[in-house]
């Protein structure tokens, strides 16, 4: 049931007749509730029970938490840290596990067969399982105390908006929402329906029907790509997975302020930042606050000296990306970021102080050199094996020939959806999307948005799932 869907659209007005009804508060949430396990439940219901086993632990290990002392605390945190990453370490990395485990033995000479089981990874478990983790965690860290209500705490870690995509939600920041009935406004629902249809727009006509084209057919024949392909199908890709992750986001904020609820934003214009540090701080921020949070911090941060934080910087950055996929691509993007992050330190470090760093053309040099850096990274993250990526890059660094997989559209369109990317995220840098859109008169805002609509109607793109979903 994607949000790009018939369907989804049909649920979603169903979802929103029952909650304008005359209910009290419980009964309202508890519909919410309803409503998102049938919302998972539509993708493969038994893995409904991995969610349950998720909120039920954590609501137990909290709630032991807070009255606990010592030792006991720690041991309801562990538990709480052992279930939900032993449930995303099974069935997101087990395959992955042994089948690298087999390589080994046959380089080792030793005959090892693979129990050929495919394990079939739940929708969303990357997101829940960190989402209701973060709870246990900032409880044993009183931080927020535990729920009261069960109901309140199981439709946090569920909340059908953001499950299977995120934003990453912090418990202190919904629950909070989930404590009293909170009036709808008129102007929340009117910009709740705006944002899905910049988000439907984002991801049905720039990201499927634009952009995904030229990407699959780059990436499928990498063997024949020339350097011009290879740069065109890989810049379409840094817009592809931008518009469509953000468009997933948007949507999912559109939605919640349908329903009254508020969802942090997720993207930050992140193809205007200058520096890597910046663009993990614009970039799927939920998670990268999550990774800040919970994994950089707890290993130290920036105070133990120099080399323990480039450590760190490493190790968050080779775990962050192996969270996105059992795949030692995922792995090198990880570490790609991370070696990025180093070097940048290290840069300012010895150049911060030269004032012609400090200049706004320079910034826009530095801005455009993150982002080329950065489209180099997503080669890692889309190419289907090693030796695809090895020879993309290698005609990439040292390009030759016309085009050859491409064609002349493919550039036009690919050049002027980046060139407008990139104005945008360049325009919008310093500012916030909401307050940026109320500025402008309503019937320029009412024009964009049947403008908007209409190319989705008209659209012609395949339909094809959030590129996240698989993560």
């Amino acid at each position: 049931m994607a949000f790009n869907s018939l369907i989804f659209l049909l649920f979603f007005a169903g979802v929103l007749a029952v909650h304008a009804l005359p209910l009290r508060w419980q009964a309202r949430k508890a519909n919410l509730l309803l409503a998102s396990y049938v919302f998972y439940a539509a993708w493969n219901p038994p893995f409904l029970v991995l969610l349950w086993i998720s909120t039920l632990t954590d609501w137990f290990a909290a709630r032991r938490i807070r009255i606990s002392s010592g030792r006991k605390r720690k041991l309801y945190l562990l538990l709480s840290i052992l279930v939900n990453l032993g449930l995303l370490g099974y069935f997101k990395y087990g395959g992955f596990l042994e089948d690298n485990f087999s390589q080994l033995m046959a380089w080792l000479g030793v005959d090892y067969q693979v129990s050929g089981s495919d394990i079939i990874l739940p929708l969303g478990i990357s997101f829940y399982t960190f989402q209701s983790m973060s709870y246990s965690i900032d409880v044993y860290r009183d931080r927020i105390k535990p729920a009261d209500s069960i109901l309140d705490f199981a439709l946090y870690v569920s909340f059908f908006p953001q499950l299977v995509a995120g934003p990453i939600l912090r418990a202190g920041y919904f629950m909070q929402q989930l404590v009293e009935a909170h009036r709808r406004r008129a102007d929340d629902f009117g910009w709740g329906i705006a944002l899905i249809v910049v988000g439907l727009f984002e991801k049905v006509v720039l990201a499927d029907g634009l952009l995904a084209p030229v990407v699959e057919k780059v990436y499928t024949l990498s063997a024949d790509t020339t350097g011009i392909d290879a740069w065109v199908g890989t810049l379409a890709f840094s817009g592809q997975i931008f518009f469509d992750f953000n468009g997933y986001s948007v949507i999912a904020v559109g939605l919640a302020k349908c329903l009254g609820f508020q969802v942090p934003w997720n993207f930050l214009s992140p193809y205007a930042s200058v520096g890597f540090s910046d663009f993990w701080r614009r970039w799927h921020v939920t998670l990268s606050a999550w990774l800040r949070d919970y994994l950089y911090i707890s290993l130290g941060g920036n105070r133990l000296g120099q080399m323990r934080t480039y450590a760190n910087l490493a190790m968050t950055m080779l775990l962050g990306g192996l969270w996105h996929g059992a795949s030692w691509l995922f792995v090198l993007w990880g570490a790609a970021h991370g070696m990025l992050l180093i070097i940048e330190r290290l840069s300012k470090h010895l150049l911060g102080g030269i004032a012609f760093f400090q200049g706004p053309a320079t910034k826009v040099m530095l801005g455009l050199l993150t982002f080329v850096l950065v489209t180099l990274t997503w080669v890692l993250f889309r190419a289907p094996d090693l030796d695809s990526a090895a020879r993309l890059y290698a005609v990439m660094l040292m390009p030759s020939g016309g085009i050859n997989v491409a064609d002349l559209r493919d550039v036009i369109v690919v050049s002027s959806v980046i060139a407008a990317l990139l104005g945008t995220h360049w325009f919008m840098r310093n500012r916030e999307f909401g307050s940026a859109m109320k500025r402008l008169p309503w019937p320029t805002i009412a024009f964009i948005l049947a403008a908007m609509l209409i190319a989705i109607l008209l659209s012609a793109g395949e339909e094809r799932d959030f590129i996240y979903f698989e993560f």
